[in-house]
């Protein structure tokens, strides 16, 4: 699917990420090592990345489920996303994510109270999806009231108590059939899209800054050149990565 979001960054304009920054000198050394082309697609990527929204999945453990959720956040631009490994690992199937975990950033926690603190700390609202709380839905929801994180629960008990009792608001997404919810692979997608384009097009600074960008791209092209981590310490010293 083609992203059709305005993009402000194009092959004739200067490259921040190669002059300016902590990262500049060894991203302009590992692109010696890319295709142009190569290097344009992080570079317009990490353009298209926000942190304004995030995604905690709590205990989910199935491995496709997992996956999928890793993919739709690389689809749709969530720079990074949290997880709970209370009751199990969370393990992406590689069959279904297909390398996407590259790409996003995966924090992970040992208990729910350590991820909303976190979250917390950072500034983020605690946004629980459960089909059974009137609040919020897509179209409801107020993206402009500061950074959110989505909560995604396990596939059959959904978030946990604790999760409903620190829920700053809660989403749902309505429906018309007789099916009550739907699982929590096809809800992921049509939260994290929704919201995503409504936060690109109604929220002034939505992308992330440019020292995180810079860091971003950096954590992206050493795991795209092969033995980057020898070549950055035969050029910049020991730890020089």
């Amino acid at each position: 699917m083609k992203n059709t979001a305005n993009d402000p960054l194009t092959a004739s304009a200067p490259d921040p990420f190669l002059t300016t920054g902590p990262f500049a000198e060894r991203i302009a050394f590992l692109a010696e090592f890319m295709l142009p082309g190569r290097y344009e697609v992080l570079r317009r990527t990490v353009g298209m990345r926000t942190r304004y929204m995030t995604v905690l999945a709590e205990n989910m453990y199935h491995g496709q489920n997992a996956a999928a959720l890793v993919r739709h956040c690389d689809a749709f631009g969530i720079s990074q996303m949290h997880t709970v490994e209370t009751l199990c690992r969370f393990e992406p199937s590689a069959a279904v994510v297909r390398g996407t975990d590259r790409w996003v950033g995966i924090r992970k926690h040992r208990t729910t109270a350590g991820a909303l603190e976190a979250l917390r700390r950072e500034g983020y609202r605690i946004v629980a999806t459960t089909p059974h709380r009137e609040d919020s839905t897509p179209e409801t929801f107020d993206v402009g009231r500061g950074p959110f994180a989505l909560v995604f629960g396990t596939e059959h008990a959904g978030i946990s108590e604790e999760v409903i009792r620190s829920a700053d608001e809660f989403l749902r997404i309505p429906m018309c059939g007789m099916v009550e919810s739907l699982n929590v692979s096809a809800s992921a997608a049509i939260l994290i899209y929704q919201l995503s384009e409504r936060v690109r097009h109604t929220v002034e600074g939505w992308r992330m800054s440019a020292d995180e960008q810079a860091e971003v791209i950096y954590g992206w092209m050493r795991r795209s050149v092969k033995d980057s981590e020898e070549i950055l310490r035969r050029r910049f010293g020991e730890g020089g990565y």
